[in-house]
């Protein structure tokens, strides 16, 4: 195997990021579906059902914070659903991005290295939202739901670090 550049451990990072987001969200779906869900997977993934900030979930309340903060402009509610996209896909990303960056530089990229940053993008979403106002601290939720957004958060980063490493095979 050859060494990558940073340009293309970065590249092949945020293509990773993208699977890997995109599998935690079919993990997620079907647990959806599991638990009584209706919506088709395309309404689901694309936030039908967030209309108002109300009802919008943590990345979007993060994406409107940062739009507000910046463009010192109020976002309405019929761009919830927008940015929550955004976010979520965003986030997914770019942490692949990050990921392909510290995974290109070692000698060997390992899908070994998956779960543990999986488990680090989920742990930063609890040091951080918190404070924010968006997460209750994390001792506050009860054992099944940490385990439920852990799980999916090990299979982002096992995913996201399977894609990067094929990807450096090609």
């Amino acid at each position: 195997m050859t060494r990558t550049t940073p340009l293309g451990a970065v590249t092949r990072g945020l293509i990773a990021g993208a699977i890997g987001t995109m599998a935690m969200d079919a993990l997620l779906y079907w647990r959806y579906r599991r638990g009584g869900g209706k919506d088709d997977f395309l309404s689901w993934e694309f936030s039908k059902t967030v209309l108002t900030w109300d009802d919008a979930p943590a990345p979007a309340q993060v994406g409107r914070r940062l739009f507000e903060g910046l463009f010192q402009r109020t976002l309405p509610d019929s761009q919830a659903k927008l940015v929550n996209n955004i976010m979520h896909w965003g986030y997914g990303i770019v942490n692949g991005g990050a990921y392909g960056l510290l995974a290109g530089s070692l000698p060997k990229a390992r899908i070994a290295y998956g779960p543990f940053f999986g488990a680090g993008v989920w742990l930063a979403g609890y040091a951080v939202l918190p404070p924010a106002g968006l997460y209750k601290p994390i001792w506050e939720y009860d054992a099944k739901v940490l385990a439920n957004d852990l799980s999916a958060h090990l299979l982002f980063g096992t995913v996201t670090a399977a894609t990067f490493r094929g990807l450096q095979e090609i």
